[in-house]
């Protein structure tokens, strides 16, 4: 890796004042922190309670389920992120209600945000990021076809707050 500021090699290792080892530039000093990125995401939601998920056409995870969702990018919300990802995968236009959760996963190097979103407009759409957009009720996801462990997470979460009568012992992450 090179060095943003003056081109040189970065090495890895002890910097001094810093408890942790860091990317430097023993050229010109600058310490190249390296962080997660930021995920947003929505659990859409119909009018009869449903959660809408999305069939991944990408990796990763191509053909498994998960919620809409991607990186933020540098100039706009995390709201305005979830709610563009959300049009740009399924069609559907949302309006954010609440926070479902947040969870970190440092072996991806992300940190994912997950709201709960009604649907407030548009119409499914399949593409590139979406091989197939459905509407399941609390009981029926298809716990042993979500695609990331952050999914599980968030969906399990939102199941809790919304049917705590359901049985969610499939929804297990993979080993």
């Amino acid at each position: 890796m090179f060095c943003s500021r003056c081109g040189a090699d970065l090495r890895f290792g002890p910097v001094p004042d810093e408890e942790r080892h860091r990317l430097i530039c023993d050229s010109c000093g600058f310490i190249a922190y390296v962080n997660p990125r930021l995920v947003v995401t929505t659990l859409p939601v119909t009018d009869d309670g449903k959660v809408i998920l999305l069939r991944r056409g990408i990796e990763p995870g191509y053909g498994a389920w998960a919620q809409p969702g991607g990186f933020l990018e540098i100039d706009e919300t995390a709201i305005q992120g979830a709610v563009r990802e959300t049009v740009e995968e399924t069609g559907y236009v949302v309006e954010l209600s609440r926070l479902v959760g947040l969870y970190s996963r440092p072996q991806a190097g992300i940190v994912v945000v997950a709201y709960e979103a009604h649907v407030i407009g548009g119409e499914a759409r399949t593409g590139l990021e979406a091989l197939e957009i459905r509407p399941f009720a609390p009981e029926e996801i298809p716990w042993g076809g979500i695609a990331f462990n952050t999914s599980i997470w968030a969906l399990r979460d939102w199941v809790r707050s919304v049917r705590p009568d359901v049985d969610l012992s499939a929804a297990v992450e993979p080993e």
